[in-house]
């Protein structure tokens, strides 16, 4: 985990809507050309390079999983993921396998919940909570 800088959360702002552009064609690693291409966006952004902004990132969703979005404040990030479960459960419109891969998705991020580290964190996302929260 690292320490956010306000810099580095509203450079990832204004990189992630281009960057989720190419990232969700992806299916696996990106060739070199694309790698090339997050790179380039990355550095544009004011970040060193795509692995700054991915680390970024990383740490930016880490947040976001522990705010509950009616009050936009963070929480135990394990309690919002199960009442998050219940809600998935309990949805009667929802497709089978719909519900099925976002359970599994909820659940492994259940798993993988970790403290935050970096406590200045939780401020800055909850700043910028909403252009965050639409961008992702």
């Amino acid at each position: 985990q690292i320490a956010l800088t306000e810099k580095q959360v509203t450079n990832y702002i204004a990189a992630q809507p281009a960057v989720s552009k190419i990232t969700e064609k992806l299916k696996g690693e990106p060739d070199k050309k694309t790698q090339a291409q997050l790179e380039a966006l990355a550095k544009k952004n004011g970040f060193s390079g795509y692995g700054e902004y991915d680390d970024v990132s990383a740490n930016i969703t880490m947040v976001l999983q522990g705010i509950d979005p009616k009050t936009k404040k963070f929480g135990d990030p394990k309690a919002l993921l199960q009442a998050q479960i219940a809600e998935v459960q309990a949805d009667k419109k929802m497709k089978p396998a719909e519900k099925k891969q976002t359970l599994d998705d909820l659940n492994e991020a259940l798993k993988n919940v970790e403290p935050i580290k970096n406590q200045g964190n939780i401020a800055l996302v909850e700043k910028y909570y909403d252009k965050l929260a639409a961008g992702k």
